[in-house]
């Protein structure tokens, strides 16, 4: 990379040691190396409290009646020493980089002003635990659907009410699907919900009103005043306020800023509403989020639902050739309103939130009657292309009119705390972003596109066939039949190509990097047959698909797109029967109902640290993070299985010493493993141009471009004269390249060339002692955990290098090769290959190695 400034674009201030620049398309050091950022979200977890997942109805609406119900605890337990073992697997895999999801009703729950400072400053303990890691963060303001009362996550329950809706009714008038009432309040069965049924909801009543009134208010609802303000003010006044809030307190924790926190999404997958519909009696034909499953009204059936009128609407199925029609259905509200009754707000005051609503708006009544768009005497659409026109008459275009003035509102506040914050520019879901200027940008700025194999991703199955989904949105093809995609080399091809195309969308910015934002697979295929659900539990543990598909989506990641991305999530309680606890999505790389079960000791349900234990058929929940305890008076030794529970141990700090090696530690509870924890490079003196990995044969190879530009500036991270000069470092997993002597069931104890066999969470060893079990007096610390990083002997490799250097420390290869001092730029390939051959020990299999967790720990542990 050209040489970095000394100076931050936006400050003026000298740029530390840590610092991340954003130029010529990517992420870079301070030095001038390019940065490959890649890691997961974390987590799916952080969009309900612990122990309210999406499918428990027990006390769900009266946790948003009542404002009470804090997130302390997510995404991680930090006062059991579950966090440490969490963030010791991610580093493990490879991860340099977290996506930090935080919803606004973790922040606003209370009321419109009444923030959450206690988990705001819980979130910043966890920031610190991330950094003690050495990861990255960028900070995710996260939202689905609106609202987890809306049938998804994000915003408060009050904003509901303050938008004039009564959520209690969307079940009866179909405006959302709630997971927790799934068929039907009086008799749920949530477990049945069928696959996405949730995105359906951005086509239903609810989010389309919320979306519209959120980025539009001010144009189609003028009679929506409150307090004095348009309700489009409102809305986006308290949203961005609430995580301004946020964004002060990590500023003031003083050690965040840059060196941990890099910046900060805007909001995710942003939804258009009404906004841009040419017609309200016909669903719009370019739509992307709105997916054809279940009943289907048009937004005039909705409007009509949302009045109490029953509709006879179109039902669709999805079958493996992509939606299907399969007749209609009535729906019947019986009378039943979406909208709030006069009642509840007695002379236009609410009597618990406190607002004043404007005497313009009538509560009882559809807002868009109202405003002349129907008419619910007779329900005919007065009004069809009422959302299309701006009130100039010029047709609307969404990014430009309502997404971009949002953002840069946002962005201003964002700055105002963090003023070197990376803007994460994430535009609705397949929608290029709009120009910015940058006034803005100010040279800090990275694309945040979410990447998704849909057919995979609805279907539940990884298929001989695909389409080139995006291809098709952005007018690639006269007809749909050339995208198509036949057979898993021409489905490969195709997602590399339309990541390709979603990494081009950053030239509209300017010359910035692209991160997937969101990337992954569901775990739950074929009917959960990887959980032993089917074929009498013949292919239970068997993640061959899942590693099909999620190396497919990854590998699109690689080529010439060497892209930055974080997956789509890890979830600390995921579960078989639940997933990951919203809406029934399973996308988690790892859960604890996949740990090997090897260990002789049973954690009861109740003293679970960090995840529910659920029983097949049952609604358990989580325990608080204050409630969480863990020690060997709550595990049974040699306790008879029980086959309806999960009989594994759990990931208190105490239960630490519970893996016999790094490879095992890495390895259990992850879902195809060997999809997701592939080499790259991490840094790179040049520019990477190539990154090929062939699983099936742990080959991995890297082109780079080096010019005369490209040496790196060793000064720039405070390194003195005589220090080596840096290399290109490539993570090179211990799952893929492990030697023999590290994998389970060797009674080699490798001890490197230190002659040190300290083990670290981070590539080295841990204890999973079939003899006995050390209870750890601490959660260690990332320190101690590192002293292992510097034995090589853990990996077998065969490298070739077209020129140039290298050694190996622990699962970091070090590459030097010759810089030009001018002239033109060269190019080098590595080639990385296990010595011996791929590894053929089953993924997840255990061995006998005795503990080396104490040895770790130098004398720290005590048996209990």
């Amino acid at each position: 990379m050209p040489r970095v400034p000394s100076t931050s674009s936006t400050t003026g201030a000298t740029t530390p040691a840590h610092f991340i620049h954003t130029a010529e398309a990517h992420f870079v050091d301070n030095a001038g190396r390019t940065l490959i950022l890649r890691g997961v979200n974390l987590s799916g977890a952080d969009k309900a409290p612990v122990g309210a997942q999406s499918q428990t109805l027990d006390g769900f609406w009266e946790a948003g009646e009542s404002g009470e119900e804090s997130f302390i605890g997510r995404p991680l337990n930090l006062d059991d020493g579950s966090a440490d073992v969490h963030l010791s697997r991610l580093k493990g895999w490879g991860f340099n980089m977290l996506r930090y999801v935080v919803t606004w009703e973790a922040l606003e729950h209370s009321g419109p002003g009444k923030y959450d400072y206690e988990f705001m400053d819980y979130t910043v303990r966890v920031l610190r635990k991330c950094k003690e890691y050495g990861f990255r963060v960028y900070m995710d303001p996260h939202q689905d659907i609106w609202s987890r009362f809306s049938g998804g996550s994000g915003a408060p329950y009050w904003t509901l009410l303050a938008c004039g809706i009564n959520p209690r009714n969307f079940t009866a008038t179909q405006a959302a699907i709630i997971h927790s009432e799934y068929p039907t309040p009086a008799e749920p069965n949530p477990v049945e919900l069928p696959a996405m049924l949730w995105s359906t909801n951005y086509g239903r009543l609810a989010s389309q009103t919320l979306f519209t009134l959120f980025f539009a208010g001010r144009d189609f609802a003028p009679k929506c005043i409150i307090d004095g303000q348009n309700i489009q003010d409102y809305l986006q006044s308290h949203y961005i306020a609430a995580f301004g809030e946020l964004a002060d307190r990590i500023r003031d924790a003083g050690d965040l800023l840059d060196d941990c926190v890099i910046g900060w999404d805007s909001m995710n997958e942003p939804y258009e509403g009404f906004c841009g519909y040419p017609d309200l009696n016909t669903v719009p034909t370019k739509q992307t989020s709105t997916l054809k499953k279940g009943s289907f009204p048009t937004p005039a059936q909705s409007l009509r639902l949302g009045m109490g009128q029953a509709q006879t609407v179109d039902n669709w199925k999805f079958t493996s050739m992509g939606p299907k029609r399969d007749g209609t259905v009535t729906i019947d509200p019986k009378g039943t309103k979406m909208w709030a009754s006069p009642e509840t707000e007695p002379h236009g005051v609410h009597p618990k939130w406190g607002w004043r609503r404007g005497p313009g708006w009538k509560l009882g009544t559809c807002i868009w009657a109202q405003h002349l768009v129907w008419d619910v005497d007779t329900g005919a659409v007065l009004t069809p292309d009422y959302f299309r026109y701006r009130a100039d008459g010029g047709q609307i275009t969404f990014i430009d009119d309502y997404w971009r003035p949002h953002w840069r509102a946002f962005a201003s506040r964002i700055r105002r705390s963090h003023p070197e914050a990376i803007l994460f520019i994430a535009p609705p879901v397949f929608v290029p972003p709009p120009e910015i200027g940058e006034d803005m940008l100010k040279g800090r700025c990275c694309l945040s596109h979410h990447y998704y194999d849909g057919l995979t991703l609805v279907t539940r199955h990884w298929n001989w066939f695909n389409a080139d989904a995006l291809g098709i949105l952005r007018g690639k093809y006269s007809s749909n039949l050339p995208a198509v995609k036949i057979g898993e080399r021409a489905i490969r091809k195709s997602l590399q190509e339309q990541l390709g195309y979603l990494k081009d969308d950053a030239k509209i910015l300017g010359s910035y990097p692209t991160i997937i934002g969101e990337i992954g697979i569901p775990y739950d295929m074929d009917g959960k047959r990887a959980y032993g659900y089917t074929d009498g539990g013949k292919y239970k543990g068997d993640f061959s698909s899942q590693q099909k598909a999620l190396d497919a989506s990854l590998n699109a990641a690689d080529g010439p797109n060497t892209l930055n991305y974080t997956m789509w999530n890890y979830c600390p309680d995921n579960s078989h029967m639940w997933g990951d606890g919203w809406n029934m999505e399973d996308l988690s790389l790892w859960s604890p109902d996949d740990l090997r079960p090897t260990s002789r000791y049973q954690m009861h349900a109740s003293d679970s640290s960090s995840a529910a234990l659920l029983k097949k058929g049952g609604n358990s929940v989580a325990p608080s993070a204050a409630a969480s305890s863990l020690s060997l008076t709550t595990i049974t030794p040699e306790s008879p299985a029980d086959d309806d529970t999960v009989v594994q141990e759990r990931m208190g700090s105490r239960a630490f010493s519970g893996w016999e090696n790094a490879y095992d530690f890495l390895t259990d509870g992850a879902r195809a493993v060997k999809a997701f924890c592939r080499p790259f490079p991490r840094v790179v003196v040049g520019v990477p141009t190539d990154i090929q990995f062939d699983i099936s044969k742990a080959e991995f190879k890297l082109t780079v471009t080096v010019r005369p530009e490209d040496a790196p500036q060793k000064e720039r991270l405070g390194l003195p004269p005589d220090e080596p000069d840096l290399p290109t470092e490539i993570y090179v997993p211990l799952v893929h390249y492990a030697s023999d002597s590290a994998l389970p069931g060797s009674r080699q104890l490798s001890t490197g060339k230190s002659g040190s066999a300290t083990p670290s969470v981070v590539d080295g060893a841990l204890s999973k002692s079939s003899d006995s079990f050390s209870g750890v007096t601490r959660a260690p610390t990332s320190d101690t955990l590192d002293s292992f990083i510097k034995n090589s002997d853990q990996l077998s490799l065969d490298v070739t290098v077209s020129a140039g250097d290298w050694t190996v420390e622990g699962q970091t290869l070090k590459w030097w090769y010759p810089v030009p001092s001018s002239g033109p730029a060269r190019e080098y390939t590595i080639t990385i290959r296990r010595a011996g051959g791929v590894i053929k020990v089953a993924d997840g299999g255990s061995g006998a190695l005795a503990s080396l967790w104490s040895k770790c720990l130098g004398g720290c542990c005590t048996v209990m």
